[in-house]
């Protein structure tokens, strides 16, 4: 997917793109490849690849949920910055906060963020787990996000905890959720959630399966939630 490609195929889902915003996706490209060589970012560095498997990816979130209207957002494990930084660069008045236990890619993402000058983003250096506990986040955002992070039993217990009630979680996953759907009912309602929708779609090009999973938040999350480091992916519930 070439830049004029990616530009015009948002455009198709009424995404314009200023020239300004068209530079912050180069500049997230340059930076993204620079910084690869010296940490393990990403497994794709080619151009086309960048734009269609990460940037185009990342934004097609927004073809299903309503990012419009000012929002607060928390996206558990970033990575390099998957899906929130290029959702914040399309809708720049998101107030983005990013959640990753690797403090190398917290470094590689501030370093990001002064690049593109973006403003209302912040990185924490910090495990999920112990993130959903903090009296300051918990249950506050309006939209938690995770993107190929983990099974949707163990990423709920991650995600719901920070998610404010009448909420949204919304999970992006490439592979065929029907099994994960089933495994973890009882995880979203004992967390306080409810699927309300599964978008199942092609990524264009290559045609390779996604889907993106909404949740809403009905009610409170018990307290327990979520459980101390590592103990969610070891047993999750059932």
């Amino acid at each position: 997917m070439d830049t004029s490609l990616f530009t015009s195929m948002l455009e198709e889902k009424g995404i314009t793109l200023s020239s300004q915003q068209l530079e912050q996706f180069e500049s997230y490209f340059r930076l993204l490849v620079e910084w690869n060589e010296k940490m393990n970012l990403t497994a794709i560095t080619d151009k086309p690849e960048v734009y269609l498997k990460h940037f185009y990816d990342s934004i097609s979130a927004s073809f299903f949920y309503d990012f419009s209207q000012p929002k607060t957002i928390c996206d558990v494990g970033a990575g390099a910055g998957f899906p929130s930084i290029p959702l914040k660069i399309c809708f720049p008045h998101l107030h983005v906060s990013i959640v990753d236990s690797l403090q190398k890619r917290i470094t590689f993402l501030n370093e990001l963020s002064k690049e593109l000058g973006l403003d209302n983003v912040m990185f924490y250096h910090d495990r999920a787990e112990t993130f959903g506990q903090k009296q300051e986040v918990r249950e506050s955002y309006d939209l938690v996000m995770a993107r190929a992070v983990a099974r949707l039993s163990v990423l709920s217990e991650l995600c719901l905890p920070l998610v404010k009630v009448n909420g949204t979680f919304l999970a992006m996953k490439a592979a065929s959720v029907k099994e994960e759907l089933e495994d973890s009912q009882n995880a979203i309602k004992t967390l306080g959630g409810e699927v309300k929708n599964v978008h199942h779609f092609l990524l264009p090009l290559e045609n390779s399966e996604r889907n993106i999973v909404v949740i809403d938040k009905k009610k409170t999350t018990p307290r327990k939630y979520p459980r101390k480091p590592g103990t969610p992916n070891r047993t999750p519930i059932k």
